[in-house]
């Protein structure tokens, strides 16, 4: 790869100038992006006499983890004051099986869909596909009648098929654009030699497949476990994800208003998609670069 400082012009005046800029225009949104979570994590270690001396850009004085305990077996969830920790949970046991099988269902979708073309295929990739763009609000009352025909509904299983289905198209969508872009004369090879439509599958097709499994597991995981709409709209009480307990914990008004308490709990809900993002966000590019450079 060529380095661009060798390159002709690179060292001119005008040149170095345009980097500058660039550099300090990164800086300026970097700044803009990271201030409301310095804001929200330094709040969160200050105690209440500290948040009203200070300012808001002010470093807390001492760590102070009390709001983090409150916030999380203490504060008041509308009526119930047990914290978010039995939310967390359950969003625990909703994000993952909910990822897992729309995952797999999506890998094995965009495998039919690519290697195993039927007549229409097409028809039926593009109604999964309208999927994508329409409104989940435009869904909510056709999927709460069907959680209760299936009584399923105000259950953690409900919220699981809910993301399921809601997250289908997204995950057949980013694996039929991957697979569409290995040869078909591995699967035909593969065919010749005996091989069925799961063997393909589970011995050829998915063994090249980490990258997209990487890049849909971070995309459902984020989607899933920061969804307010369905869980606000089909569980009440303790079967509540901890992003609906978060907006309790933070509208529930009983006495003073505990700033340090809100960043907290905020912080906690948050602390999933931030790991993740953090161990894996490096091989989510990845796996958008993979996708992009064999299209």
């Amino acid at each position: 790869m060529a380095d661009v400082a060798q390159l002709p012009g690179s060292r001119s005046p005008w040149h170095m100038a345009l980097r500058f800029g660039l550099y300090f225009l990164l800086c300026v949104f970097a700044v803009y992006y990271l201030l409301p979570l310095f804001v929200v994590l330094s709040t969160a270690f200050k105690d209440l006499d500290e948040i009203r001396s200070g300012t808001l850009l002010s470093l807390p004085a001492e760590l102070n983890v009390d709001a983090w305990s409150f916030a999380w077996s203490e504060a008041c969830v509308g009526v119930s004051c047990e914290g978010l920790q039995p939310y967390f949970w359950n969003s625990v046991q909703m994000a993952i099986p909910a990822v897992l099988i729309s995952s797999f269902l999506g890998a094995l979708t965009g495998y039919a869909l690519t290697k195993f073309r039927f007549k229409g295929a097409n028809v039926v990739f593009a109604m999964i596909l309208f999927g994508c763009f329409i409104p989940f609000q435009v869904v909510l009352l056709p999927m709460a009648q069907t959680l209760g025909w299936l009584h399923m509904a105000n259950t953690i299983p409900g919220l699981v098929l809910v993301h399921i289905m809601a997250g289908l198209p997204f995950t057949t969508l980013f694996f039929r654009n991957y697979y569409v872009n290995i040869p078909d004369d591995l699967v035909k090879a593969a065919t010749i030699d005996g091989a069925g439509f799961f063997t393909i599958f589970w011995k050829i097709i998915l063994p090249l497949s980490p990258p997209i499994i990487v890049v849909t597991i971070i995309w459902q995981f984020t989607q899933i476990w920061n969804d307010f709409l369905f869980g606000a709209s089909f569980t009440t009480g303790g079967g509540q994800p901890v992003t609906v307990a978060l907006n309790n914990v933070v509208n529930t008004t009983t006495g003073v208003k505990r700033y340090n308490v809100d960043m907290a709990a905020a912080l906690i809900a948050a602390a999933p998609t931030l790991l993740v993002y953090v161990l894996a966000g490096r091989y989510f590019v990845r796996g958008l670069t993979a996708g992009s450079v064999k299209g």
